[in-house]
């Protein structure tokens, strides 16, 4: 399954009131498993940049000024995204607000609700207090920050990922499969180790097939691999 982990960073905090889309940030995940592809885009609002805002990702309208706007990168941000494939946002609410609100200005089909899935509902139903930001739940889960100095959509993603994946009920549980092999047949080293029959299997070659095969091994030379099994 595909999936989508997505973070925005804005001017404000109401796209009603003229704020706009500043940077996109998406990682992919394949089965809950980070693939390494990622989407990451700056965008230019048209428009100056509040304080409060530069105080949180540090982006400067000027900084801005030479990035592409979001009529231009849409294209490529709607192929990255697909569809139908499911959206993991923490506070979906604000992100999707705003994407529907650019995805309007460019007359483009707008993101359906039922694609969301957000982390901060999943947070609040695993734990029964919080806090629940993102930092917090960091904290909770024993995941590195420390690079989060400032708001970034891309790495604020990336660390999303990993939060989510806690919430599901842990970055490792796909190994879960390991810990329920008999330590007869699988060894903590990650050696295999085969238990011994009681008696052979009855041979199913004949003489004659073993006589061809052992011939048709003096043809390969001597240092091919089979030579080790005869």
């Amino acid at each position: 399954m595909r999936e989508i982990v997505l973070d925005t960073e804005t001017t404000g905090l109401d796209p009603n009131q003229g704020h706009r889309l500043v940077e996109l940030g998406c990682v992919e995940l394949l089965n809950r498993i980070p693939t390494g592809q990622t989407f990451h885009v700056y965008v230019n609002p048209e428009r100056d940049m509040p304080m409060e805002a530069f105080n949180v990702h540090g982006l400067s309208a000027e900084f801005l000024s030479g990035h592409r706007k979001f009529a231009e990168i849409v294209d490529d941000f709607l192929a990255f995204i697909g569809d139908d494939t499911p959206l993991v946002i923490h506070n979906a609410e604000f992100d999707h607000k705003f994407l529907c609100a650019e995805l309007k200005l460019v007359k483009r089909t707008l993101i359906a609700r039922e694609r969301l899935v957000d982390t901060l509902a999943l947070a609040r139903r695993k734990h029964s207090a919080g806090p629940y930001n993102l930092d917090a739940l960091c904290g909770r889960y024993g995941i590195d920050n420390s690079r989060r100095t400032k708001h970034g959509a891309l790495l604020d993603a990336e660390i999303l990922a990993e939060v989510y994946l806690e919430l599901l009920g842990g970055r490792q549980a796909s190994l879960g499969l390991a810990e329920s092999v008999s330590p007869s047949v699988f060894a903590v080293g990650g050696a295999a180790s085969a238990r011994t029959r009681p008696a052979p299997l009855t041979p199913r070659l004949t003489e004659a097939e073993l006589a061809a095969h052992r011939e048709f091994v003096g043809t390969l030379g001597e240092e091919a691999v089979w030579r080790k099994y005869l």
